[in-house]
């Protein structure tokens, strides 16, 4: 069946104004300014926006999908997400990945919840690895999960310059990244090591190392939680500059000014005049938010929400900045360093992921893979366990 979605505001992420559009099977397979004449015979859907601001899809690039935490002892394990924690979101497509918990939490559950994901209508990928080194893998090797496993794009998140990492040497996440970018290079996929920075001092130095002492593209290291304090905010900006693309969380507004929200180091970017395609907005949903001592101990935990992609885009929007500027960073900035070809744009022949706002600059309705998940702010696909 055809879905003809009529005047659309569209932001493809950039504003094309009015448009008229055809999905099927999944598919956008018609944008115009006129309605196209349809034969009778044709079994056809129409949704009339009637102005309203139709947008991709988010990418949300790093997500706890089998749940993460765990780091105050097993009653701390946060459970796997819904399906309609990402929707709701407006997150159509999703990274998954596994962090402190390595060890019980395993790669071999993070593929089947991908897999899962997928069978509910999300499109779905995930790292190898976790936090530690060696990467925990399924087929005895990084270079080998990617080449040999569809839905694994890199390794990671590695954890460097934090307590829980395995404190790993410039030689061995130069080893990983060599895995990761010869990998890429044999499948076409993103092949890269996407970096869990936590606070420590040496911030981003071990990366300027890799890249002073190899010949492995920037492009290949990929650090997040960029944001998470000051000082390695501005490291971060510094080092796109070198090719390296980095990652905002989108952590809540927090007391202790540390750190910038996502929205407060967006403007601060922007008015650094850095590369405007180099840096990307994730959710880290599933995950914990723990906050330690000096000495590693635990002094509170919160957990991430998917609903931090929604409600960060929003925030952007009430700051009054561009949309056209701030929606690149959620889709078409993720599709490019992942590697995603049919994701984070709206043009013919890419994936119906699409998102209709509201005045509120809220998801009104939710599209992913040619079907509405959501639809006037009311849930109509909904997981399997969610029923």
């Amino acid at each position: 069946m055809f879905e003809l979605i009529t005047n659309a505001n569209l932001y493809a992420p950039g504003p094309q104004g009015i448009k008229h559009l055809l999905v099927c099977s999944g598919k956008i397979v018609h944008i115009s300014d006129r309605i196209p004449d349809l034969d009778d015979q044709i079994e056809v859907s129409r949704v009339d926006l009637n102005g309203a601001r139709l947008i991709p899809g988010f990418i949300d690039a790093h997500a706890h999908i089998t749940g993460g935490g765990g780091e105050a002892g097993p009653s701390t394990r946060v459970p796997p997400l819904h399906l309609s924690q990402y929707t709701q979101a407006g997150v159509t497509s999703v990274v998954g990945l596994l962090g402190t918990d390595d060890l019980t939490r395993n790669p071999q559950t993070l593929l089947t919840q991908v897999m899962g994901l997928r069978e509910e209508g999300l499109s779905a990928w995930c790292y190898t690895g976790g936090y530690h080194v060696p990467a925990v893998t399924l087929t005895q090797s990084v270079r080998s999960d990617i080449v040999n496993l569809e839905p694994v794009i890199g390794v990671g998140e590695v954890a460097i310059s934090d307590h829980r990492s395995s404190q790993p040497t410039i030689e061995e996440i130069l080893r990983l990244a060599s895995e990761a970018h010869v990998a890429g290079l044999m499948t076409g996929k993103a092949g890269i090591v996407h970096l869990h920075l936590g606070d420590g001092d040496r911030g981003l130095s071990m990366i300027r190392d890799c890249l002073d002492r190899s010949e492995i593209p920037a492009r290949v290291f990929n650090p997040t939680h960029v944001n998470r304090n000051k000082k390695l905010f501005e490291e971060a900006c510094d080092i796109t500059s070198r090719g390296c693309t980095v990652d905002l969380t989108a952590f809540p507004a927090s007391d202790d000014d540390i750190g910038w929200t996502a929205e407060e180091a967006v403007v601060r970017y922007f008015d650094k005049g850095c590369d405007l395609e180099k840096l990307t907005i994730s959710s880290d949903g599933g995950g914990c938010l723990p906050c330690f001592n000096t000495q590693g101990e635990l002094l509170k935990m919160g957990f991430a929400k998917s609903s931090a992609m929604a409600e960060t885009f929003k925030n952007m929007l009430d700051m009054n900045l561009p949309i056209e500027k701030v929606l690149p960073l959620m889709t078409s900035n993720v599709s490019k360093l992942l590697k995603f070809h049919r994701k984070g744009k709206i043009e013919v022949g890419f994936d119906a992921d699409l998102l209709v706002l509201n005045e509120q600059h809220q998801m009104q309705s939710v599209m992913a893979n040619g079907v509405w998940h959501n639809k006037n702010r009311q849930q109509v696909v909904s997981g399997v366990f969610e029923m």
